[in-house]
């Protein structure tokens, strides 16, 4: 079978499972006997083995095999997670996304065995293994991680002794064996079914939707065992059972199984419900009472495998009739990023000839009320439908931000310090494109917190400061643009330091130094092969970080500015927009051509009198109310002559970068509009004034102002 075709949903899958096992392999370092961690990272071994082996990557399979084993063994209650032991496994997580890593660049896993860490794997299981029979004190639910060959027989062993269910074990709350009985009473059939699917297979949720979907149209079925949630969320070993009333033989019953694919095996017999295992309710205690014990729940069965109407229901009129519905099939679908930014284009389009039409109404002078009528259903309809494309595109920043924990606990231990991340705002939402792009200059600036931010632990004693350094992140919407702000509570920057550094590397002369302020000693940081660090080691030294920060942020249309107090801590701020296709932007004129300003860089737009120019260092400057603004002439910026006389009142619009402001003249105000931001290209990369162009209404291209620059 060609496989190749399932090769992008492959990678996506694993890098879905070891970002999980990332995560639940930290919180485990902190909780070693956190139960459901545990079972997270056998669930996503399991299904990663499962995986690598259907598309041919053995190596890869053998590796999350042994890990896997591990934690079947942890589940089992054999051995205990140790903290040496987490090293080993992060090592083995590093070397699976080397594996993934390969696979992306040439779909071949490569030929690196990984036996080292194989044998440490092996090595963690032997050291638990000699603690004594450590399996048979561990609690009922973690038995169920036995191995499948053990035990299992054909006499309807317990669920949970061998990782599996058994239909003959399935105990009923008073409500469903109503049901049954009546049913019975009626002449129909009841049958148990277990269902086994084959080891190999990665999909069990589908699966066990699909047995459900072929026999509730022979039948109803009464209850499950695990509930319909568990089967949905594949909080299952290999097998599942049910009950199911209908008037079919028990032939048709294993046809219908049998014909869903990676179906290994299934077991029919018929059922009687007088026969049957009460639920343990505890003399009808609330569900709430018995739910907070898993330890138990393989064995015990408890009255969760009940359908979740009937166990609300109290016994009500009907209540215990109600079927188990169906396992809810996720609704999402994995859409090419590639395709989304066509539809983004169309939509584009669609805008652009939706403001040729209002213009071309406007020019020719049309009053019939119902052409405009049906104009303004148009705007609407196409505002609502780029509001939805853009919603499509939107993803929670968190994908970024989950790799970060594991990097400040690998620095942990490579600078020898004690540092803490916080996050927060991880789901705010940005473009599919500025969130992929954004994941490196996060990097570098928690990196440098990490190195040249946070002191030794000797001087934050001396300071007195906790010995544990905080690093934090925060992300959040402002308007149309989106903040994230990476800072720590170190040492700050040292502005003197940085300028002598400045001087010793010729960035600047001693003369041009001396007339700096700190902040803009501050921003040298941002020039190209600049560091401050005085050995080049594996996490800083050689220059490269901060001007890829800088540069990378300008090119998604964002800034990035820094706020540091010596002492105290340093504060970076990125602003970046929600969106690189569609903005709402100022259109104005500036001499004889047509501009566009983004609206998210605007604070104001003023009158100014010529009279109330003030000059300082030679430069003009306004007062605005109590603050002082450079005045910045765009038709001088821009080479071209201004419409206006100098003695008529300037239109001076206020724009804004991080904390500073300054006045730009422009000539005439449009209006706001909304415009598609088509690239210009490489031929235009020189001129940083320029950011894009949009196409108007009439058809004239107007260019879009990057502020920034002007700055």
């Amino acid at each position: 079978m060609d496989v190749s075709q399932y090769l992008s949903v492959f990678l996506d899958e694993a890098k879905e499972h070891l970002q999980s096992l990332n995560d639940n392999i930290m919180t485990l370092e902190q909780d070693p006997e956190n139960e459901d961690c545990i079972n997270e990272i056998f669930r996503s071994a399991h299904s990663m083995k499962g995986m690598a082996g259907t598309m041919g990557y053995t190596r890869m399979q053998n590796l999350t095999h042994d890990m896997e084993d591990v934690f079947s063994d942890v589940r089992a209650g054999k051995i205990k997670i140790k903290s040496a032991d987490i090293d080993v496994l992060l090592q083995c997580l590093d070397a699976i996304q080397g594996y993934v890593d390969s696979i992306t660049e040439n779909q071949d896993e490569g030929t690196e065995e990984h036996q080292n860490i194989i044998k440490s794997l092996a090595d963690i299981r032997n050291g638990g293994a000699s603690g004594g029979d450590a399996a048979s004190a561990a609690p009922a639910g973690e038995a169920a991680a036995a191995p499948a060959e053990e035990g299992a027989s054909s006499d309807g062993p317990a669920p949970g002794a061998d990782g599996t269910t058994d239909y003959r074990a399935i105990r009923l709350d008073s409500s469903v064996k109503s049901t049954l009985e009546e049913a019975k009473a009626q002449g129909k059939k009841i049958f148990g079914v277990t269902v086994h699917i084959e080891e190999s297979c990665i999909l069990k949720a589908a699966r066990g939707f699909l047995v459900f979907k072929g026999l509730e149209e022979i039948g109803e079925i009464a209850v499950s065992e695990p509930n319909t949630q568990d089967i949905e969320d594949e909080k299952f070993e290999y097998s599942f059972s049910l009950i199911l009333i209908t008037e079919e033989g028990k032939e048709k019953i294993e046809e219908i199984v049998k014909a869903v694919s990676e179906v290994e095996s299934c077991d029919v017999g018929e059922f009687d419900p007088s026969g049957a295992k009460p639920a343990e309710d505890k003399d009808a205690a609330p569900a709430a009472e018995t739910a907070p014990a898993p330890a138990a729940a393989p064995a015990a069965a408890p009255a969760a495998n009940t359908p979740a109407p009937a166990a609300a229901g109290g016994g009500g009129a009907g209540g215990g009739k109600k079927p188990v519905g169906k396992p809810v099939v996720n609704r999402t679908v994995r859409v090419d990023i590639d395709k989304l930014d066509v539809l983004m284009n169309l939509v584009s389009e669609l805008i652009i000839a939706k403001n040729s039409l209002i213009s071309a109404a406007n020019t020719s002078g049309v009053s019939n009320g119902n052409v405009n009528e049906q104009i303004e259903y148009l705007e609407s309809v196409t505002t609502n439908l780029h509001e939805s494309v853009m919603k499509v595109r939107m993803v929670p920043i968190e994908s970024v931000l989950q790799k970060f924990p594991r990097m400040i606990r690998d620095l942990n231990k490579t600078l020898n310090k004690k540092m803490e991340l916080t996050m927060t705002g991880e789901d705010t939402e940005m473009d599919r494109t500025v969130v992929d792009e954004i994941g490196d200059p996060l990097m570098h600036l928690i990196r440098n917190s990490a190195d040249h931010g946070i002191e030794n632990a000797e001087l934050r004693a001396q300071r007195g400061k906790p010995e544990v350094g905080q690093i934090f992140l925060h992300a959040f919407q402002d308007g149309n643009s989106v903040v994230i702000e990476v800072g720590d509570d170190g040492n700050g920057i040292d502005a003197e330091a940085v300028k002598n550094k400045a001087i010793e590397k010729g960035v600047v002369s001693p003369e041009q130094a001396a007339l700096l302020t700190e902040k803009q000693c501050v921003e040298l940081l941002f020039h190209p092969g600049f560091s401050t660090a005085k050995v080049v080691s594996e996490i800083s030294g050689r220059g490269v970080g901060l001007d890829v920060v800088k540069s990378k942020v300008e090119s998604l249309s964002g800034e990035v500015t820094v706020k540091t107090k010596l002492g105290e801590g340093s504060t970076w701020v990125i602003r970046l927009p929600l969106t690189l296709a569609i903005i709402q932007a100022l259109m104005v004129i500036i001499g004889q051509e047509k501009y566009a300003i983004p609206l998210d860089s605007i604070q104001s737009i003023e009158d100014v009198s010529p009279k109330d120019i003030k000059f300082v260092e030679n430069k003009e400057v306004i007062n605005l109310r109590g603050s002082v603004l450079p005045l910045v002439r765009l038709n001088e910026v821009l080479d071209t002559d201004s419409t206006k006389s100098p003695d008529e009142d300037m239109v001076v619009v206020i724009a804004r970068k991080g904390d500073s402001l300054a006045g730009l003249v422009i000539d005439e105000l449009m209006g706001q509009q909304e415009i598609v931001i088509k690239p210009l290209g490489k031929y235009t990369n020189k001129c940083k004034l320029i950011s894009g162009a949009t196409i108007l209404g009439d058809g004239e291209i107007a260019l879009i102002l990057d502020t920034n620059s002007i700055f």
